[in-house]
């Protein structure tokens, strides 16, 4: 098994390994293309982030500037709002669904290093992935750690770190994030104004 497969498999691992720091290296160039180019530059934006990601649906904005670790091991669905200043360390994979907003300054995290200093200063590490349901709305400033799942429909308030994994349908936040109660037909906004 080399570097790349040991990473994926969530195995103890040497995140300095050449082959790591090759995938590592290729994500920061096209992340680096991607923070440069202007917004109103649409197709050239699209080409670099369908490079960058293992797949991605439909309309989708990813706002700059915007970091990843590996790339290839995200995988969104359609209707993607990623606001700025996000960070995505994918050295596990990253699965979010169809209808998911993720907010400012938001970090999405598959990595854990030794917690023993001599090994964590030779680039002991291991990963999990995470999952994000489709119709999800993670607030600003969330930390999403390794091995987390979140379900469909849910909201995870502004701020918070997510340790666990979060149900589907439910308003969840704090340090660490806790489930507050379901989302319900009473959430459903009825009086809606917009203008021609």
């Amino acid at each position: 098994m080399d570097s790349l497969e040991l990473m994926a498999s969530g195995a103890w691992h040497n995140g300095f390994a050449t082959e790591i720091g090759n995938a590592l290296g290729r994500a920061s160039r096209l992340c680096f293309s991607l923070n440069s180019i202007s917004p109103e530059n649409k197709s050239e934006r699209e080409s670099i982030i369908r490079d960058l990601f293992g797949e991605i649906g439909d309309r989708f904005i990813i706002n700059s500037p915007f970091r990843c670790d590996i790339g290839y091991n995200i995988h969104v669905g359609d209707n993607l709002i990623c606001n700025f200043n996000v960070a995505i360390l994918d050295e596990a994979e990253v699965w979010i669904g169809d209808n998911v907003f993720i907010g400012p300054n938001t970090s999405i995290c598959t990595i854990t290093h030794a917690l023993d200093f001599r090994q964590r200063n030779e680039g002991i590490m291991r990963s999990a992935p995470v999952t994000i349901g489709s119709n999800v709305w993670i607030g600003a400033g969330v930390t999403v750690l390794p091995g987390v799942t979140i379900g469909d429909g849910s909201v995870i308030g502004a701020g918070s770190l997510v340790t666990k994994d979060i149900p589907s349908g439910v308003l969840a936040l704090g340090s660490p994030c806790r489930v507050v109660r379901e989302i319900t037909e009473a959430d459903v906004v009825v009086d809606i104004r917009c203008p021609d």
